[in-house]
């Protein structure tokens, strides 16, 4: 079993460096720190970071060497003009102890709490902020994690220096602004709407997606190969066929169980910190770590290079498979898992990103329908062995079903590069843009499979079959459909691709959304407009990398009813809970939660998102609610709702109920 978790661990470093950098605040998961200072004289201080170190880890010392993990203070670089540090120390019990991960070298290291202490000589005036940056490793077992902790201290008119937590203060004004008291879930004027699973994903859409997944895997050359020498294998070595088909049935299952198992830390994950996957879906890193992940993975299935796994892993899961036990099949699933991955590696990344907005449990369903497809064929061939006669012979055609596959990676990564590119708004991939390369990769995927293209591996195309016909026909259908796509004409709305490509708006030709220009991005705005012009205001929750918002936006918000309802009647506010702009730094702050959780406000999409979260106890995306100027509920908030006539009856709804309030 521990080859199988050392496998595991692997799978998931693809996820790590997006983990790591997901949120900021996550690094008081293992050390929280508080700030004070202390005035010891004219324009000196001294800054104490006190350090609460989790059970079990270790926070290396300030003595450690500079070429080692340490802790180390930074000022930033307006600070640094004003300050100069003179001392930098700590109160508390230091401990030494040969490292085993560093060769066994004495290290000096704090446990449980330790307070760290900077003198500093500092020439700031009432106002001025010193702020900088904590530096720090702690380490636990094997694992040696860097962390850092920003801080700020405000200059008071006595000359005092105050500190703040995480460089952000906690701040009630702040805080009231996204906590709306006068928002009552539960007495709206109008109760109707309500927050359903509408626009959920599916955990049986997501099973359908992973069997489809599997089918694709089962083709290509790592997987189909196997299955007549592995079912053979069972058949033949068994004293009757009773035990051959027990055997290659729980071979079987055992690739189901492999595969849903690689889920299971994801739900760890999410239970420490249930916003992990909003989180994951939005990350800007993230998206460029999978569009680099997805550009690798299609460069190998076009077969310029080949990704396994280490070869010692396979090798020790193989010499586990020789015993005629369980545990032996087990090994031989987990040797088909390991020695596939060049294969499956790609599709089970492509269903992590494709659930990571959904949670833990849609990975789980994708993976198992993943693993029920590829373990199906070992057991009904076992039961049936007359089948394998029926299966077409390994050759080329499997070699054209991986480079496929990799026009497909290509096509997905530049949806994640998309996302990205929305959320900080770099602006260089507009939606014809979009468009335009995935017009490309529909094209050279139909020259491909008419044989006007090779690729390393392929053989030349000496006659085209019916199903090389079929697909290419398939793929010439795709480019032309998403021909309009780059123009500046009515047909470029292509409803199949809402949600997927990027938003009308976001476009070469300056063009407007379904509600634009009236559309405002500032709540505080809106709620000024909302009491000067004495109408209602619909919150639109939504985000740059939303699928279900893009769709309500291009499908139901252009129907001319619900667009002159919208204009008409409301003061429309889209905010973005994804939006990596930062707000200005008086308006940032700690925001603290009823159970004591604490999240740093600094983003335009923390703001947004905590609102949310704090007034309408959901967090998904897109989240409609209709209030009256002084923010009393007019409905139920609603979610993704694609009816069109269900819509357009909740807004009216919200109209009927502020005629109520005004009276």
């Amino acid at each position: 079993m521990k080859y199988f978790l050392l496998f595991l661990t692997s799978f998931q470093l693809m996820l790590w460096p997006a983990l790591r950098a997901q949120d900021a605040g996550n690094a008081e998961k293992y050390v929280k720190w508080t700030f004070a200072s202390e005035k010891i004289g004219e324009g000196e201080y001294i800054l104490k970071f006190k350090a609460n170190i989790s059970e079990g880890w270790k926070l290396f010392s300030t003595t450690m060497g500079d070429d080692d993990p340490n802790t180390r203070v930074i000022l930033d670089t307006i600070s640094n003009v004003k300050a100069t540090i003179t001392a930098l120390g700590y109160e508390g019990d230091q401990k030494k102890a040969p490292e085993p991960l560093m060769d066994n070298k004495e290290i000096t290291f704090f446990e449980k709490e330790v307070t760290v202490t900077l003198q500093v000589k500092y020439n700031g005036t009432a106002g001025d902020k010193l702020k900088g940056t904590l530096n720090y490793f702690i380490l636990k077992g094997e694992e040696i994690l860097p962390e850092e902790a920003a801080f700020r201290f405000t200059v008071d008119a006595a000359g005092n220096l105050s500190g703040s937590e995480g460089g952000l203060q906690a701040s009630a004004d702040q805080a009231n602004k996204l906590k709306r008291e006068n928002i009552d879930l539960k007495n709206p004027v109008n109760k109707v709407g309500g927050i359903g699973n509408e626009g959920e994903t599916s955990p049986w859409l997501m099973f359908f997606l992973g069997f489809v997944g599997g089918l694709f895997a089962l083709v290509t050359p790592c997987v189909f190969p196997m299955i007549p020498l592995t079912v053979s294998f069972f058949t033949k070595s068994a004293q009757d066929k009773k035990k051959g088909i027990f055997n290659a049935s729980m071979y079987g299952f055992f690739i189901f169980l492999i595969y849903v198992l690689f889920s299971v830390p994801f739900h760890i994950a999410g239970l420490a910190e249930p916003e992990i996957f909003n989180n994951i879906s939005t990350n800007v890193w993230l998206n460029v770590f999978f569009f680099v992940v997805f550009i690798v993975f299609a460069i190998s299935f076009f077969g310029y290079f080949e990704i396994t796994l280490p070869s010692g892993l396979a090798s020790k899961a193989d010499s586990k498979a020789n015993k005629g036990t369980l545990v032996g099949i087990f090994f031989m699933a987990l040797t088909l898992v390991v020695v596939s991955f060049s294969c499956t590696g790609p599709i089970l990344g492509s269903l992590l990103a494709g659930s990571s907005s959904g949670g833990a449990w849609l990975l789980t369903a994708g993976m198992a329908g993943f693993g029920v497809s590829l373990a199906l064929p070992f057991a009904l061939f076992a039961m049936f062995p007359n089948w394998l006669n029926s299966l077409p012979k390994s050759g080329g055609w499997l070699n054209s079903v991986k480079v496929i596959l990799g026009f497909i990676e290509v096509a997905l990564a530049i949806k994640f590069l998309s996302n990205a590119d929305l959320v900080t708004h770099w602006g260089f991939l507009h939606r014809e843009t979009f468009f335009l390369i995935w017009i490309i990769i529909a094209l050279l995927a139909t020259l491909y499979l008419l044989g006007l293209i090779r690729f390393p591996h392929d053989s030349p195309v000496k006659k085209l079959g019916g199903v090389r016909i079929f697909f290419a026909v398939i793929f010439g259908a795709l480019t032309l459909y998403l021909l309009p796509g780059i123009t500046n004409t009515k047909y470029s709305n292509i409803r199949l691709m809402s949600g997927f490509a990027p938003p009308m708006s976001y476009s070469w030709y300056d063009k407007k959304g379904a509600v634009e220009p009236d559309v405002i991005n500032d709540y505080d705005k809106a709620l000024k407009l909302a009491k000067e012009q004495n109408k209602p205001i619909m919150i639109d929750f939504t985000g740059w990398a939303c699928v279900n918002c893009r769709n309500m936006e291009e499908n139901v918000w252009t129907d001319p009813e619900v667009h002159a309802l919208i204009k008409e009647n409301y003061i429309l506010v889209s905010l973005y809970v994804d939006d990596k702009k930062n707000l200005p730094e008086e308006e940032q702050f700690l925001h603290t939660f009823p159970d004591g959780r604490k999240k740093p406000i600094k983003t335009i999409g923390n703001k947004y998102a905590t609102m949310q979260t704090v007034n309408f106890n959901n967090n998904s995306q897109p989240l409609y609610v209709l209030i009256s100027p002084d923010e009393q509920l007019l409905t139920l908030p609603v979610a993704y709702t694609p009816v069109i006539k269900e819509y357009a009856d909740w807004l009216r709804s919200g109209i009927d109920a502020f005629k109520k309030v005004k009276k």
